[in-house]
């Protein structure tokens, strides 16, 4: 149940990227050929006007298909008739609306379970924080000049910021104070710390900090994103560190599992959107990158066509999405094997 569960949440994400994509589609005029959900083979479909919808085989993926998107068409309504903002417009707005979803499901979290104030609990003897002089009860307000609306934001910072030395702006008493803090190895977990703790559970706030917090909750996720990708970059993680789907439905049915046991279905089915958040954000980041074949990589000819006035060859640009999809399939591939291997 724990994976049929997993792999609807996981298709309903896919399903509104696409949708964005379709919406805008429709709305500039111009004409979809197919809209799916899944990979490969269909398995059932209807034409509905001009457009036909299908469920494919394998439920990892979708595609809303503009005639003439990749490659010429004489239709008046294909996609590269229209104009390139309007076309700007649909390929953004698919990963708009994984930013969207992802800020709705945190807008029911939050307003379900609140969320984690960046308030100290404790600090640990013989750590930079202690030796500074913070203590129990002072709230976090920034770290090297990034602002902190949760604990999970303290305590990530050394994950992201190695052996980085930290600028602290904290509050006491309504009274702001600064410090700078070096981290100290903690023998016993391998890692560099400063030694603030903060709650776990979450707490509730007034209606407009529930709204505020949710958008804060999606730059968290981008921002964590972002941090993930430049540890992928610099080496700091390796490719097989990496999850695809099989092992993001793998984990999200062993987080429904404990939390069901712990909690019962209410707690597993709000952990199961809590986990939504990350991928939607993290979808809605991924198709932005500039690498051919996803979103991004179409924005940038467009934005260069923008900035040219002048049409890209469709056949050159085609030629180049074709060989950044070989790409991509081939990691697909890759970290879909790794998956399997770290289940087995």
């Amino acid at each position: 149940m724990n994976i049929v569960i997993a792999l609807i949440i996981f298709s309903i994400i896919i399903l509104f990227h696409e949708l964005g994509h379709f919406l805008l589609a429709k709305a500039n005029g111009i004409k979809v050929n197919e809209f799916s959900l899944g990979l490969g083979p269909t398995l059932v479909g209807f034409t509905k006007g001009e457009t036909k919808y299908s469920l494919k085989l394998l439920p990892f993926g979708g595609a809303c298909m503009m005639e003439g998107e990749d490659g010429e068409s004489t239709d008046e309504r294909s996609f590269n008739s229209k104009s390139v903002w309007a076309r700007i417009s649909v390929v953004f707005a698919g990963p708009l609306f994984n930013f969207i979803m992802a800020w709705v499901f945190a807008l029911i979290v939050m307003a379900s379970v609140g969320f984690d104030r960046p308030i100290l609990t404790s600090v640990r003897e013989g750590f930079p924080a202690a030796e500074a002089g913070l203590q129990e009860g002072d709230e976090i307000i920034s770290m090297n000049g990034s602002r902190t609306h949760f604990f999970r934001e303290v305590s990530q910072f050394s994950i992201f910021h190695a052996g980085e030395d930290a600028k602290i702006v904290y509050q006491r008493d309504g009274e702001r104070y600064e410090t700078v803090l070096s981290p100290k190895l903690d023998e016993e977990s391998g890692r560099e710390l400063f030694g603030m703790n903060g709650k776990a559970m979450r707490e509730r706030g007034t209606v407009l900090e529930t709204i505020a917090n949710s958008f804060y909750e999606i730059r968290y996720q981008i921002c964590t994103t972002i941090e993930s990708l430049k540890m992928l970059v610099t080496g700091k993680v390796g490719l097989k560190d990496l999850s695809g789907p099989v092992g993001i439905v793998k984990v999200m049915g062993e987080t429904y599992d404990s939390n069901e046991s712990a909690g019962g279905t209410g707690l597993a089915l709000l952990s199961m959107i809590n986990f939504s958040i990350f991928l939607s954000a993290n979808l809605g980041i991924m198709n932005l990158l500039p690498i051919p074949a996803l979103d991004g990589g179409r924005l940038v000819f467009l934005i260069i066509e923008a900035i040219r006035r002048k049409k890209i060859s469709p056949e050159k640009e085609g030629m180049v999405h074709f060989v950044g999809l070989v790409a991509l399939m081939a990691l697909m591939v890759f970290v879909m094997f790794n998956d399997i291997r770290n289940i087995f």
